[in-house]
């Protein structure tokens, strides 16, 4: 028998229970971290999906980390990483952007997308921007009132930069919880489930047109472990073909970046370079990667040496 006390209201209240353990009575936080350089960074669910995509339209355009580095503190500043439908006189989003200075429409500025490249197509014309300090970069784009509030967030922006850039490996997970509503199982003209399809076109939408598989028109029946979420159609295979050091640091940046969506896309599963991310263990963060017993075949391939896998929830 187990014997565990409870506290409500300063008091103890003692509790018993016959089979096993006691259950956990309060579910773990969402949220996201990201750890790099001995330093963590914590993020609600919905500041990670911002990060995320901050850091993708960087990969997306080939920009250098520190690119992202500085959009990261330029929104942790202007918005705290939310996409904000207010600001002083008529700013508005991520990077508080003005409508009256140029930046686009109400509708352009609220696209997170719009909002993100119009922040790079600045910086990119601040000539010598990747020498300069973070609050330097991001003033010549922003100029804001406060000049030197970016360097307050220079230390997160940078640790989430190199986790969402794929320049530190697994170092972005996310705590979700894997109460997942059933959809339809019905496949798409391409092969996948409405679920997978959604994560498709996200995956596009922030990297661009990559190369993916695991899927066909009627569904896959073979090429994959038994079991796989591929026969369902609820899978997706992201190529960074040939394995390689520029690969695998693109690699890394596609799964975090899943990773940091997973409770808007309802992922289930990310794996890449011999690691694991599930939601059923998502408070345990990435893994090592076992493939099953028995399995034969290019020990590369079966370990997504050289793929991302994706798979979302029934």
């Amino acid at each position: 028998m187990t014997v565990a006390a409870l506290v409500l209201g300063g008091g103890a209240v003692w509790l018993t229970w016959r089979d096993g353990p006691l259950p956990a009575l309060i579910p773990p936080v969402e949220e996201c971290q990201a750890r790099a350089a001995g330093h963590r960074v914590e993020l609600d669910l919905q500041q990670a999906r911002y990060a995320a995509l901050i850091a993708a339209v960087a990969v997306r355009r080939g920009l250098p980390a520190r690119a992202a580095t500085i959009a990261l503190a330029t929104a942790y500043q202007e918005s705290d990483l939310r996409n904000v439908e207010y600001g002083d006189r008529d700013s508005l989003g991520l990077f508080q952007q003005r409508p009256s200075q140029g930046w686009g429409t109400r509708q352009q500025i609220l696209d997170p997308y719009h909002a993100t490249n119009a922040f790079y197509d600045a910086l990119e014309r601040v000539e010598g921007y990747t020498s300069m300090s973070v609050t330097e970069a991001a003033q010549q784009v922003q100029r804001s009132a406060f000049p030197g509030a970016y360097a307050d967030h220079e230390g997160d922006a940078r640790v989430l930069a190199s986790a969402l850039t794929g320049n530190s490996k697994a170092a972005l997970w996310c705590t979700v919880d894997d109460d997942r509503d059933e959809s339809s199982s019905a496949l798409d003209q391409t092969g996948l489930t409405q679920r997978a399809a959604a994560v498709r076109q996200d995956l596009r939408e922030a990297f661009g047109d990559l190369p993916l598989g695991g899927f066909a028109p009627g569904g896959v029946h073979e090429g994959h472990m038994p079991g796989s979420a591929h026969y369902e159609g609820r899978a997706i295979d992201v190529f960074v073909r040939p394995i390689s050091t520029v690969n695998k640091r693109r690699g890394w940046a596609i799964a975090s970046y899943l990773v940091s969506q997973a409770d808007r896309l309802d992922i289930a599963t990310v794996i890449f370079d011999d690691r694991i991310w599930k939601v059923g263990s998502s408070a345990d963060g990435w893994q090592d990667y076992r493939v099953p017993d028995g399995t034969t075949g290019d020990r590369r391939i079966l370990e997504h040496r050289d793929h991302v896998h994706v798979d979302v929830a029934p």
